[in-house]
């Protein structure tokens, strides 16, 4: 019961609110960001590169193919590490795919993308999708409603060993992703292996000194 009024408290009180909103804030444009990165076919992060190709090779949705592999994701994290779970968690592993799908579908539907672009067009594009999908992933995650599921896993990881480093178990984490969408057919970008090496600390980086004043953290 105490736990319960904990949770009521946390989502309901100002400061709570004031979370959740950047939270869907946060996630809604990460799956708009993520449509463009795909839209330049330059790379994205490597759960969405790895996704992208199971999605090609099984004929579905990419939104409909990432929902049910982090249903799959979800349940480990339950069974072993379930205080990485919240709203956050459900928000997260059920839109982004989705978004991206309706704004990859208007994208595709609107003339000024119906013609290639020019390499200095979709580095402007890439440019700004790329700090809009690093800066909402530091908002979403110094938010703490909850991990990904696909993020979880690394962290169940370190603290079931114990002896491994989280920078080296998520590059690892990320670089088994990329294998197995190079394996699905996936074109390598420059951009995935940059967000292999990078991401983690780049978001650690926004979180401490943009995200985090967002919710007065220390």
């Amino acid at each position: 019961m105490d736990k319960i009024k904990e949770l009521l408290k946390k989502y309901t009180e100002p400061k709570g609110l004031w979370r959740i909103f950047c939270m869907m804030a946060a996630i809604f444009l990460m799956g708009v960001s993520l449509s463009f990165l795909i839209l330049v076919d330059m790379g994205t992060d490597p759960f969405s590169f790895m996704n992208r190709g199971f999605a090609a090779a099984l004929h579905m949705s990419f939104g409909t193919w990432q929902l049910l592999i982090n249903i799959g994701l979800f349940l480990v994290t339950f069974l072993f590490q379930k205080s990485l779970i919240g709203l956050g968690t459900l928000v997260n592993m059920t839109i982004i795919g989705y978004v991206a799908d309706f704004f990859g579908s208007i994208w595709n539907e609107m003339e000024i993308f119906q013609t290639p672009m020019s390499i200095g067009s979709r580095l402007i594009i890439l440019a700004g999708a790329l700090a809009v999908f690093v800066l909402t992933a530091a908002v979403y995650m110094t938010a703490q409603l909850g991990t990904a599921p696909y993020d979880a896993i690394p962290f169940i990881i370190v603290q079931k060993t114990k002896k491994l480093s989280f920078r080296w178990v998520r590059m690892l984490w990320d670089t088994t992703a990329v294998v197995i969408g190079m394996l699905l057919g996936m074109k390598l970008g420059v951009i995935t292996v940059l967000m292999v090496l990078t991401l983690g600390p780049v978001v650690s980086w926004f979180g401490d000194h943009v995200a985090g004043k967002l919710f007065e953290r220390d």
